[in-house]
């Protein structure tokens, strides 16, 4: 199986908490902003990503309890500029208002802090001093 048909696997056999997260992200419903679910990044698929402020959020059960590959993971996309938030199961179903508190404010955190993706090559206006204004 590729990594796009594991994708498509994972969002059809979401955890209950995994729903429960969904729910509050899709369609913009959590203060108007942008999720994608198993979302393929690099060699890894992460439960939810805001791309625009690089910020991943996983639904962790039991297994992940002292997992050394979640560490190697969060290694490799904080390498890559992403956020990692990390929220067991039970914390996401006993208290989904503070777990989505906790997203926005690092989405809106980041989203602020993050500049702007530069223009493409030969876009903008050319000066002499400074090259692209």
């Amino acid at each position: 199986m590729n990594q796009i048909e594991q994708a498509r696997y994972l969002r059809q056999h979401m955890t209950e908490a995994e729903q429960r997260v969904w729910r509050h992200l899709r369609a913009h419903r959590l203060s108007g902003e942008k999720f994608r679910r198993q979302h393929p990044i690099g060699p890894y698929i992460v439960d939810f990503m805001h791309c625009g402020a690089r910020v991943v959020i996983e639904a962790d059960g039991g297994h992940h309890n002292g997992n050394a590959g979640d560490a190697v993971r969060d290694a490799w996309l904080k390498n890559r500029g992403c956020t990692v938030l990390r929220f067991w199961n039970d914390e996401i179903l006993q208290n989904t208002e503070a777990v989505l508190e906790v997203i926005l404010m690092t989405v809106t955190r980041r989203a602020s802090a993050t500049p702007p993706a530069p223009l493409p090559q030969g876009e903008g206006r050319k000066t002499v001093e400074t090259g692209f204004l």
